[in-house]
């Protein structure tokens, strides 16, 4: 029997049969896995096994064919903050992009962090500006693990350098500058200052035009097919955040 003690954090939990649990995790070294709980529905397993949360997991299988049992402790609970409706939308969407995305056991450590980073900017920060930043980066690293990074190198059209860069192609990701993309500004998503330079604060007016290109990227690429319905809770969750500060 292979046996793996890892910390974790839950990304999606399915209810099966009458009392267990489904639960898809994402560890630091063994990427995203799925595990049997055992009593994951009752009222002791309900508060860990909720996605956001930490926990320190321990997989147990008899063969690669089986699915493998699941023992979790929690180590830390986003509970407190999820009567909350933006947070709450923030970390379901995040989670559930993760677990419906990713590859079962196929290592990312530094999506494991950024994971983590996101979470811990959305318990921590009093308003969703301090969080939605982090929010836009985390689907972009996940796009690039994924084999669908943009190219924000240079400009596809004239060759200038990444800081001239204004725009991005919607068919192939790459970067477009202002004199390149003259006459097709239409037809080129905006890219926001604070994705183009890597790093500094950013307005709402930014952090809609990230979000707008991502959702773009991750509706061609990845979200496709069946896995296109967990979009439904992203739109939602810009929804709201519109709502929040208009």
């Amino acid at each position: 029997m292979a046996q793996l003690t890892t910390p974790a954090i839950i990304c999606a939990v399915r209810a099966h049969g009458e009392h267990g649990a489904v639960v898809r995790a994402l560890t630091p070294g063994n990427g995203l896995m799925a595990g049997y709980v055992r009593g994951g529905r009752s009222r002791a397993m309900r508060p860990v096994l909720i996605p956001g949360n930490r926990v320190q997991a321990e997989f147990r299988v008899r063969t690669a064919e089986q699915l493998a049992s699941l023992m979790v402790e929690l180590s830390h609970s986003l509970a407190p903050i999820l009567a909350e409706p933006l947070p709450a939308a923030a970390i379901e969407w995040v989670c559930a992009l993760t677990a419906v995305t990713l590859p079962e056991e196929s290592g990312y450590p530094a999506l494991y962090d950024a994971l983590g980073a996101v979470l811990d900017a959305i318990e921590a920060a009093p308003a969703a500006r301090g969080w939605a930043v982090a929010l836009v980066r985390y689907e972009l690293l996940l796009l690039a693990h994924l084999g669908f990074g943009l190219d924000l190198s240079g400009c596809v059209a004239t060759g200038a350098g990444p800081e001239s860069l204004r725009y991005v192609s919607p068919r192939t990701g790459a970067g477009v500058s202002a004199e390149g993309g003259q006459s097709y500004e239409a037809k080129l998503l905006p890219l926001p200052a604070f994705l183009r330079d890597g790093g500094g604060e950013a307005d709402w007016a930014a952090i809609f035009s990230g979000l707008a290109l991502t959702r773009h990227f991750l509706e061609q690429s990845v979200l496709t097919e069946r896995r296109a319905d967990v979009l439904s809770g992203r739109d939602r969750l810009v929804d709201r955040l519109k709502r929040a500060v208009a």
